[in-house]
């Protein structure tokens, strides 16, 4: 987990979380000369502080996340054009943030 980004009004945290292969993969792999390919679930989690909503987005939406994020930081952005670019995807969250 590692936080890329904090403004006054996101959060954006990273996730690399290793996935352990199922039963089947280690089948499959028992019967093959080639491993099979290690399993990741990452994506990336964006927290509204404004709305205090969130959203864990991951795959090809979380692909075009970062490449996104990456073509702005060519740009030199300022805190607003990142802010306006997460917003895009921010709006999709409709989790409540909850405190324990």
């Amino acid at each position: 987990m590692y936080m890329l980004y904090d403004s006054p009004s996101y959060i954006v945290v990273q996730f690399d979380v290793p996935v352990a292969p199922s039963a089947g993969d280690t089948a499959h792999a028992a019967r093959s000369d080639v491993d099979p390919p290690a399993l990741q679930r990452d994506g990336f989690e964006i927290v509204d502080k404004v709305s205090r909503k969130e959203i864990f987005i991951e795959g090809a939406l979380a692909q075009t996340f970062q490449e996104g994020v990456e073509a702005l930081i060519e740009q030199g952005p300022d805190v607003d054009d990142l802010d306006a670019f997460i917003a895009q995807y921010a709006n999709l969250g409709h989790q409540p943030v909850v405190m324990h």
